[in-house]
């Protein structure tokens, strides 16, 4: 079994809701190993720490967890996976400017996602980028957190795509 971190947040199904009144139901149905964030009436955060044979199920497992407390509550984004430079370099213990200097220094870098002020990145691309170039070691279970979390993500907004858009948008980003 593998430890995996990562945080769920979500939209409940009353906006004017008092998230509080869900604390005890999310515990009795498995989230005992989360901490709740409420700050916001409608709105929900989870952060796990769960122990799993892999991140997939760690995070399958968290959400059947939560529809179980909550069946109408609608996940909004599974974390860690949307970052810029000055959280992937707090998440592996650099400086902002260390992260800026491989960027710019790497052709190759990863694309952002979003390319402004503030950039952003998928976690796992970089994660993933790094592990190739042996710049520094990455642990395995983050690079799995990231990866399924970012599955997650995309696979959430791809619900709002026009079906008969995609064949004609996949064509040209092949």
């Amino acid at each position: 079994m593998q430890e995996y971190e990562f945080i769920l947040k979500f939209s409940l199904p009353d906006n004017q809701a008092d998230p509080e009144i869900f604390i005890e139901k999310l515990a009795k149905s498995g989230c005992d190993d989360a901490l709740i964030g409420i700050g916001r009436n409608g709105r929900l955060a989870l952060d796990f720490t769960r122990q799993s044979t892999s991140a997939l199920e760690a995070v399958l497992s968290a959400i059947k967890d939560v529809k179980r407390a909550i069946p109408d509550a609608r996940l909004i984004e599974a974390a860690p996976d949307l970052v810029g430079l000055t959280d992937v370099a707090d998440i592996l213990g650099f400086t902002r400017q260390n992260m800026r200097k491989l960027m710019l220094k790497n052709s190759d870098f990863p694309a952002p996602l979003h390319e402004g002020k503030p950039s952003i990145w998928h976690l796992a691309k970089i994660l993933r980028w790094m592990d190739k170039k042996n710049m520094y070691p990455i642990e395995k279970s983050l690079l799995d957190i990231a990866t399924i979390t970012m599955q997650f993500n995309i696979t959430k907004d791809m619900q709002d795509l026009e079906p008969a858009l995609q064949p004609n948008i996949l064509s040209l980003l092949a």
